[in-house]
C-alpha cells in the first residue's frame, strides 16, 4: 500500500496543492539531479559525443516500459504535445468527407492540428458533447462517442480522460471499434501518463503524446511520444541533423543523408539530447515506476473519498467513481455557492485549485493527504 510521499517533495505546510493538472511539483531528488546537470555545462569538454545519444536513448527505453511498447524506437522526445500532435497530423492519410472524431471542450493543443488538416483535406472535425443532464453523464458521453464511429471515421483522437474534469472514456471499447471501422486512434496522455495506469499492450493505440511537466513530473518543455509503425516512412515537421541515419558520426556530418533514424526516431524534436531535462525526467519516471500509477489511483482515491461525498451533499456534482480518474475530477457547483466568493476563501486559505470551463478542477497526487481535502471542504461549507 503506497503511503503519503509529502516528504520527497518541498512543498511548505502552509500550502494545500491540489492543482498537479496544473503543474507537479518537482521531486526533491529531481530538483538535485537538475542541479547536478546545469552544474555540468560549466566543464562542457566532459560532455563526450556520445552523450548525445546514450541518455536520451535509456530515456526512450524507459518510457517504452512505461506504456508497454514492445520496441523502444517506437518513442520519440518532443518538446510539448502540440509539437508531438502535429507530428501525427501531419502523416494522416485523410479523404474527401471523413471524420475526424474529438470530445467537446478537448485541450486545444489536440483541436488545432486537426482543424488545419480537417480543412487542407476537405473532412469533417466533429465533437461529441456530453449530455446536457448530470444523470448517467460519463455514460451517455461515452456511449456517444461510441456511436459516432462509422465508416467515415478516419480518426479518434482524444485523451484516458477529459482534461477539465476527468471523466474517463473507454479506450478499449473505442480501441475495438475504431479497429472495426479500419480507424486511427491518438491518444493525448499528457493529463493520465503518470498517474492513471495505462498498457500499450491493451490499447494498441496508432500514437500516444504526453508532457513531462505535470503527472510524469518532470520539467517543463520536455515529453514523450510513441508512433505506432504506422508513421515509420512519415514525414517529421522538423529537419534535425540528429535524427538523420548515422548521426552519432560526428565527423561524417557533412555526408549528407536522406535517411533517418529507425522507426520513430525521426520525430524527436531538434536537441532532444537535453543534457538538464533529460536526467532529469528519467529520475522522476524511475520513482514513478517504484510507486505505480494503480497505486497512485488507489492512494488518491482514499484520501478523497470522504471529500467528494461531502462535496455531493452540500449539492455539488462529481461524476460517479466508475466514470472519472482518482487523481483528477471536476465539481459542478449548484447555484447556491457564488464561485467569486469560492475563489477568494481558496486565495485565503492557500489553496490551488484550478477552474475549467464550468468545473473546479482538483487534482491531487501522493503529497496530499486527507487533511488537505478537509480544508477544500471547509471553504466549501464556509460560503455554502
Amino acid at each position: 500500500m503506497l503511503l503519503n510521499q509529502k516528504g520527497k517533495f518541498r512543498i511548505p505546510s502552509n500550502v494545500t496543492y491540489l492543482n498537479g493538472a496544473y503543474m507537479s511539483p518537482s521531486l526533491k531528488s529531481v530538483e538535485k539531479v537538475g542541479h547536478e546537470a546545469i552544474t555540468q555545462k560549466c566543464f562542457p569538454y566532459e560532455i563526450a559525443a556520445k552523450d548525445f545519444f546514450v541518455h536520451s536513448e535509456n530515456l526512450r527505453k524507459q518510457f517504452a516500459a512505461f506504456i508497454g511498447a514492445l520496441d523502444y524506437q517506437n518513442t520519440a522526445i518532443i518538446p510539448s504535445a502540440s509539437y508531438a500532435l502535429a507530428n501525427v497530423a501531419n502523416n494522416i492519410k485523410l479523404k474527401s468527407g471523413e471524420e475526424i472524431i474529438v470530445a467537446d471542450e478537448q485541450f486545444p493543443s489536440n483541436i488545432y492540428p486537426w482543424q488545419k488538416v480537417a480543412d487542407k483535406n476537405d473532412a469533417t472535425l466533429k465533437m461529441i458533447t456530453p449530455p446536457s443532464s448530470f444523470e448517467n453523464r460519463g455514460k451517455i458521453w461515452n456511449e456517444k462517442i461510441l456511436d459516432a464511429i462509422n465508416d467515415t471515421t478516419a480518426v479518434v483522437t482524444l485523451g484516458p480522460l477529459h482534461w477539465a474534469d476527468g471523466t474517463l472514456f473507454d479506450l478499449k471499447a473505442i480501441r475495438n471499434k475504431t479497429n472495426t471501422h479500419n480507424a486511427l486512434l491518438v491518444i493525448d496522455g499528457s493529463q493520465s501518463i503518470g498517474a492513471l495506469p495505462f498498457s500499450l499492450t491493451e490499447i494498441q493505440a496508432d500514437a500516444l503524446v504526453t508532457v513531462a511537466y505535470k503527472w510524469l513530473m518532470g520539467p517543463y518543455s520536455f515529453g514523450m511520444a510513441y508512433y505506432s509503425d504506422y508513421f515509420n516512412e512519415g514525414d517529421p515537421i522538423e529537419d534535425s541533423w540528429i535524427n538523420r541515419y548515422n548521426s552519432e558520426d560526428f565527423s561524417g556530418l557533412v555526408n549528407y543523408e536522406n535517411r533517418y533514424q529507425p522507426k520513430a526516431g525521426r520525430y524527436n524534436m531538434g536537441e532532444y539530447s537535453n543534457f538538464v531535462n533529460t536526467p532529469m525526467l528519467a529520475k522522476s519516471m524511475e520513482q514513478l515506476m517504484q510507486w505505480k500509477p494503480e497505486n497512485i489511483q488507489h492512494y488518491c482515491h482514499e484520501i478523497s473519498r470522504n471529500a467528494i461525498q461531502e462535496l455531493r451533499e452540500l449539492g455539488c456534482f462529481i461524476e460517479e467513481a466508475n466514470y472519472r480518474a482518482k487523481h483528477l475530477f471536476g465539481v459542478y457547483l449548484p447555484k447556491h455557492i457564488n464561485l467569486d466568493k469560492l475563489k477568494a476563501k481558496f486565495k485565503e486559505e492557500n489553496i490551488y485549485v484550478s477552474f475549467r470551463g464550468e468545473a473546479i478542477r482538483v487534482s491531487c497526487n501522493v503529497y496530499n493527504d486527507a487533511s488537505d481535502f478537509e480544508k477544500l471542504i471547509a471553504c466549501f461549507k464556509s460560503i455554502a
